[in-house]
Formats: C-alpha cells, sequence, structure tokens
C-alpha cells in the first residue's frame, strides 16, 4: 500500500511540474512571438491592440496551465502551512487571471 501511495505522490508531483512547464512554455514563446511581431515594422505597426489581445489570452492560457499545477499539488500537501501557502498561489493567479479577462472583454468590447 505505501509503495502505491509514494507512487500516486510521485506521479501527481510529475504531472504538476509538466503542467507549470506547459505553462511556462506558452507564456514564453508568445511573448517573445508578440514581441518579435511588434518590432518587425516599428513605423508601420501603429496598433499594437490586436497584439496586446493576443498576448493577454495566452497569458490567461499559460496562467490557468499553472493554476491546475497548483490545484494538483494540494492533494500531496501534507501540513496546514503548505495548504494556506498553495491557496495564496491559487488565490493569486485566480487573481490575474480574473484581471487579464476583464482587459480582454473590454479591449474587444472596444472593438466591435
Amino acid at each position: 500500500m505505501e509503495l502505491l501511495e509514494n507512487f500516486t505522490v510521485s506521479f501527481i508531483l510529475f504531472s504538476s511540474h509538466v503542467l507549470e512547464l506547459f505553462g511556462a512554455f506558452i507564456i514564453i514563446s508568445f511573448a517573445v512571438y508578440a514581441f518579435v511581431n511588434h518590432f518587425r515594422n516599428p513605423l508601420t505597426n501603429k496598433n499594437i491592440e490586436p497584439i496586446r489581445l493576443a498576448l493577454a489570452k495566452r497569458l490567461a492560457l499559460g496562467l490557468e496551465f499553472k493554476m491546475g499545477a497548483e490545484i494538483l499539488k494540494t492533494v500531496v500537501v501534507s501540513t496546514m502551512e503548505e495548504v494556506l501557502i498553495l491557496a495564496a498561489i491559487i488565490a493569486l493567479r485566480v487573481i490575474l487571471n480574473l484581471i487579464i479577462h476583464w482587459e480582454i472583454k473590454n479591449v474587444e468590447r472596444q472593438h466591435n
């Protein structure tokens, strides 16, 4: 039984690390893409709203992967201190996600 518990904990921690990497990859790769796209033609690229909107959507997606990783970690925490730390991290990521979604909706409303 202990072997199964150790395997489960290891699998959950590995999965959370993979989700963290997915989130980081999404954020970094699209940030680089947006940076390059913006500075490719700086004189003709007056309207940056489409780039900002696309970047905000990718940031939200990356944060959702990272939040999923934190939620997975809650399964294997052993102390109340760890629960509180994970809850704070999740709360901050939820707030960031809500702010990004609010910004996306405002920009989309302005363009329609």
